[in-house]
């Protein structure tokens, strides 16, 4: 009678080889699937509600609010206090793996990047003939239900941005832009109400509401109705 052989005991051991830790992915991994991993936080979120940045030629950071620019992305949520924590604690640097140069005026210049790109969503809205502007035809669209999203200008009566809105408060209001910008998407020096109808655009409009006001902080995300 033959007995088995006794396999030989491999040695513990307690290291782990970096490609298998959870939270750690090569440099250049491929950007692909719905989500992305914030540097600073290490949480994955839906691509487009966290703001993309890129390492130009000369190492300096670029902001890439469309996420289309060439070049592996640096990914971070769209939040004020973890903008500062990257800014200030090199992790653009560790996540490009090379001494990278940021703008000066970084949150600046994300603020201003934002609001262009709402303000050119709803020049879309526009002439698409999704949006209107003014008291009146606003409401008659919230009781047509034709509506799907308000914008109101930020810098508003706030008795008056209440009252466009009475007996449709399941309807999403916003307020990310003044009345100076709004009136720049319509052509008139100020426009404080505007209803968009449901669709593509009024998601995209929501989403960089949310960008940009969570940078921005608490105090803008209560004036936007976040």
């Amino acid at each position: 009678m033959r007995w088995p052989r006794k396999r030989r005991a491999r040695p513990l051991t307690t290291e782990i080889a970096p490609a298998v830790l959870e939270d750690e992915e090569p440099a250049d991994a491929p950007e692909t699937g719905p989500l992305r991993r914030c540097v600073v936080t290490r949480e994955r979120l839906p691509r487009e509600r966290m703001l993309r940045f890129v390492v130009g030629p000369d190492n300096t950071l670029v902001p890439d609010l469309t996420a289309r620019l060439p070049g592996r992305g640096i990914w971070l949520s769209a939040r004020g206090d973890v903008l500062e924590t990257a800014r200030t604690k090199g992790a653009f640097s560790r996540a490009a793996r090379c001494k990278v140069a940021l703008p000066t005026d970084l949150p600046t210049l994300l603020h201003a990047g934002l609001s262009r790109r709402l303000g050119e969503l709803l020049g879309l809205t526009r002439r698409a003939g999704q949006a209107v502007c003014g008291y009146q035809k606003v409401r008659e669209w919230l009781q047509a239900g034709r509506a799907g999203l308000v914008v109101q200008a930020n810098d508003g009566s706030i008795e008056e941005r209440a009252r466009v809105l009475s007996g449709h408060v399941d309807i999403p209001a916003l307020s990310p832009l003044s009345a100076a910008m709004l009136g720049a998407v319509f052509g008139r020096d100020h426009v404080v109400h505007v209803a968009v109808s449901p669709g593509r655009l009024a998601q995209a409009i929501e989403i960089d509401t949310e960008r940009l006001t969570g940078l921005a902080g608490p105090a803008l995300q209560q004036r936007a109705g976040i």
